[in-house]
Parts: C-alpha cells; structure tokens; sequence
C-alpha cells in the first residue's frame, strides 16, 4: 500500500468534504505520517475514517472527525497546546507539525494535570460525558477547548472558549468518535 496516496485521498476524499479548511492543518495531515502511529497490524487501515483500536479500550479518533476538531481550534504558531488522551501521539504530532508547543497526558486532568502551566488550546483526543472544571482551568483567557462530548449515546464535536473560568461549548456536527474510558461519568442509580 502507498501510504502517501492514501493521504493525499485522505485530504481531498474525507477532510476537505467534512469542512476541514485550516491551511496548517490540512499541511500537518498531508505530511504526518499516520501509519506510524497506529498499531503494526491496522497499517492498512490508517487512513480509513472509522476509529482505530489502539489497545486497552482506547481507540484513535477517525481522520475527518480530528480534522475537524483541529480546523475549528485553529491552530498558530508558538501557541501552547495540551492532548489529553494521547494514545497513539498522532494528534500531538500534527499540533507539532504546526508549530505548537505540546504537552500530552493519557489519563484525566484531575490526575495529571498538577502543572501551573497553561494552554492556550486544549484537545481532548477522544469523547468524553463531560469537561472536567480541574482542565477548563487550565486554559488561558480565552483560550479554546475541543472533543467529541457524548450525549445519550450519541458522539458530537465540540468547541468552546474560556472566559472568566467558564467553558461555553458549541456543537459542530455529530460524528463516529470512541470514549476515553477515564472521562466517563460514574452510573448513578435508577430506578
């Protein structure tokens, strides 16, 4: 398999249709190698726009749905960024290949995050029940927040921005997005 032809479909054939349009963005996918940050035996697989399964019930987002989420963070250079949820290092890589500079955690904000440091974009790689306040405090003023917010069953991509210590969010489109099992809320009794 050509895996450079298969980016390039990647571009023109999902990102582009599904309204990915930030320049930086479309130049870090088109030139991050994808097939190296999926498991040996999903190479084959990397540019399919379904999640990949990456192991202990974690998966990587599908190419057009972090298209998306990046496009819509906008992205600059010399911005600070965090990935929670990092998986596989991909989305990382890209935000690198843009010029940000990165820091990635795999669990919660509430458990890791015990830096002062903070970030003027944040992406949660995977969906999430809810935003964590320990992780919208983390933003700057102004700063901007994206994932995949679960929503009785359903996965939609999210934006928001933080003003005043609160995060407003704006949904973008519906989307195939797979949980981060440490952002899940615990289940409450019914009846």
């Amino acid at each position: 398999m050509d895996h450079n032809v298969a980016r390039r479909a990647m571009i023109e054939g999902q990102l582009r249709p599904q309204a990915v349009t930030h320049g930086a963005v479309l130049a870090a996918m088109g030139s991050v190698a994808r097939e190296d940050h999926v498991p040996e035996g999903a190479r084959a697989l990397a540019y399919s726009d379904r999640p990949i399964a990456l192991g202990e019930g974690r998966s990587m987002m599908p190419p057009a749905a972090l298209g998306r989420l990046l496009s819509e963070l906008a992205p600059r250079p010399g911005e600070r960024a965090l990935v929670v949820g990092a998986g596989s290092g991909y989305s990382a890589a890209l935000l690198e290949a843009i010029g940000l500079a990165v820091t990635s955690i795999e669990g919660n904000a509430d458990q890791e995050t015990e830096t002062e440091e903070r970030f003027d974009l944040i992406l949660i790689d995977g969906a999430v029940d809810y935003v964590p306040q320990p992780l919208v405090d983390l933003l700057v003023e102004g700063g901007r927040l994206a994932t995949a917010l679960r929503d009785r069953g359903v996965s939609r991509l999210v934006i928001g921005r933080a003003v005043a210590g609160r995060l407003g969010l704006r949904t973008i489109v519906d989307a195939d997005v797979a949980p981060l099992p440490q952002f899940e809320r615990p289940r409450a009794f019914t009846f």
